[in-house]
């Protein structure tokens, strides 16, 4: 019997039941037809922050970042290259706190940039500051994501 995950689409937030050992291979969303790995990361909205962090199987990374945050400008292509190695693995996202202040209150952010690892819903792992790939990774690791 195959394993099925839940993945949310990053398009039209539909939930797909996707085969395991199809992840990190792509495939469109069965609503919408759109790939379901975009070559972007996810970009949050407050609306879609629940549905992507509390429907899927595979844990959710979501960078909370500003626009006028210097070190987030740093980090962004870190997390975008991080984000293409993980594929399959984790999902990666950003919510710009200035747009979307309501999930960053909600998980009290103090300070930005902050990666928030998100299982079934739930916070599991936090860490503030900015971070190269290989920290991102080596952090992902530390936190039994493999």
């Amino acid at each position: 019997m195959t394993d099925i995950r839940h993945l949310v689409c990053p398009h039209c937030h539909k939930v797909n039941r996707v085969p395991a050992d199809k992840l990190s291979s792509g495939g469109n969303c069965g609503a919408c037809k759109q790939p379901l790995w975009p070559d972007q990361v996810l970009e949050l909205t407050e609306q879609s922050f629940a549905t992507h962090t509390g429907r899927s199987d595979l844990p959710v990374l979501v960078d909370f970042w500003a626009s006028w945050c210097g070190p987030c400008k740093m980090m962004a292509p870190q997390f975008e290259q991080a984000a293409k190695a993980w594929r399959g693995k984790v999902r990666f996202a950003k919510l710009n706190t200035e747009q979307a202040p309501g999930p960053a209150g909600q998980f009290a952010i103090r300070s930005i940039p902050t990666l928030i690892l998100f299982q079934n819903g739930r916070e599991v792992a936090r860490q503030s500051g900015a971070m190269n790939q290989a920290q991102i990774s080596q952090w992902l690791q530390s936190q039994g994501i493999r």
